[in-house]
C-alpha cells in the first residue's frame, strides 16, 4: 500500500475495493462514485474532525429514533429531495403514464378492504370537509383496468395521520379499494390539510440547520397496484392548499395538482375526478 497523502487517498481507497471479496460491477460502480463524491465533499468545506464527529452522532441519533411508526431515514432522505430525486430516476415518465411521487414515512400495510365509494372515515371532526375521490385507472393506450388494487391514505383535519395520533382509531381515514369492469375507482374522504412532518428529533435538527420550514401542503396518497404493471405510488394535491409552491420534500408536481371543487350533492361537500395511467412492466411488453 502506497503511503496515504491529502492527494492520493481516495484512490488508495478505491484501490481496496475487492482486495479480499467478490465485489459485483454495480456494488463497483456505486462504491467508486461514493468515495469520490464523498472525499470530494470532505476537501471542499475542509470538514473538522469535531464536525465528523458530530454528523456520527447524528446518523447514530437518528437510528435511535427509528421504530415502527417512525423511519428517520426516509424523513431525511425526504427533507433533503433524496426520495423524490430517486423516485424520479427509478420511474422516468416515458410515455401516457401517471407520474410517480414519494411514498413517505406515513404508509401502512394491508390497509381495511372496502366497497367502491365507501368512506374511510372512521372519525369525524370539527369543521371537516367530505370529499368524493373518483376516477378511471387505465393502460398508457387509454384502455380502463379492471381489478387494479388502490390503497389510500392521509392525514385528519388536525394534521394527523392515524399511527401517530392516539385519539383516532386504528387505520382511520386509509383504505384498499378496487377498480370495476371499467376501470373505475371512488371513495370518500375527508379534505387533507397542510402538515408539519415531524420536525423534532433529528428531522426538526436538518430542518433548522437548512433554515427551512417542515409544512406540507394537503395531499391525498395513493398506492396503485396490477399484475403486469408498475406499481404506482403518487398523490393528489390541492390546488388551493398552502405551501403548494414550498413542499416541505419536493414533491409536488404540477400533473398531480387538483381542483376540490363544490358539489351539489347532500352526501359530500367536494369533489375530485382524477385519472391514473399505469405503465406495462418492462419484461412483459419486451416478451
Amino acid at each position: 500500500m502506497p503511503k496515504v497523502t491529502i492527494d492520493n487517498i481516495t484512490d488508495v481507497v478505491i484501490g481496496s475495493l475487492g482486495q479480499n471479496g467478490e465485489v459485483t460491477p454495480r456494488q463497483r460502480e456505486i462504491m467508486v462514485s461514493l468515495l469520490r463524491h464523498l472525499h470530494g465533499f470532505c476537501k471542499e468545506v475542509r470538514l473538522q474532525h469535531h464536525e465528523f464527529l458530530a454528523a456520527c452522532d447524528y446518523l447514530a441519533r437518528a437510528g435511535r429514533t427509528c421504530d415502527e411508526k417512525r423511519q428517520e431515514f426516509i424523513l431525511l432522505g425526504d427533507i433533503l429531495g433524496v426520495e423524490v430525486l430517486v423516485d424520479m430516476l427509478t420511474n422516468p415518465v416515458t410515455g401516457a403514464e401517471s407520474e410517480s411521487t414519494v411514498l413517505g414515512p406515513f404508509y401502512r400495510d394491508n390497509p381495511p378492504i372496502l366497497p367502491a365509494g365507501a368512506s374511510v372515515v372512521q372519525k369525524h371532526f370539527e369543521g371537516e370537509e367530505t370529499v368524493l375521490f373518483e376516477g378511471v385507472v387505465t393502460d398508457e393506450n387509454g384502455a380502463p383496468l379492471e381489478g387494479v388494487i388502490l390503497d389510500v391514505w392521509e392525514d385528519a383535519p388536525n394534521g394527523l395521520y392515524e399511527n401517530h395520533d392516539p385519539d383516532q382509531p386504528d387505520f382511520n381515514l386509509r383504505g384498499r379499494f378496487q377498480t370495476d369492469a371499467e376501470g373505475r375507482y371512488a371513495f370518500r374522504a375527508l379534505r387533507p390539510v397542510p402538515y408539519p412532518i415531524p420536525d423534532n428529533e433529528t428531522a426538526g435538527e436538518l430542518l433548522r440547520f437548512m433554515g427551512h420550514h417542515p409544512y406540507r401542503p394537503g395531499h391525498m396518497h395513493f398506492m396503485i397496484r396490477k399484475p403486469g404493471y408498475g406499481t404506482l405510488i403518487s398523490q393528489i394535491f390541492d390546488a388551493s392548499s398552502k405551501w403548494l409552491d414550498n413542499d416541505s420534500v419536493f414533491a409536488v408536481k404540477d400533473s398531480l395538482v387538483a381542483e376540490f371543487r363544490p358539489t351539489p350533492d347532500a352526501e359530500d361537500d367536494l369533489h375530485v375526478g382524477f385519472d391514473f395511467a399505469l405503465r406495462r412492466e418492462k419484461a412483459l411488453v419486451d416478451a
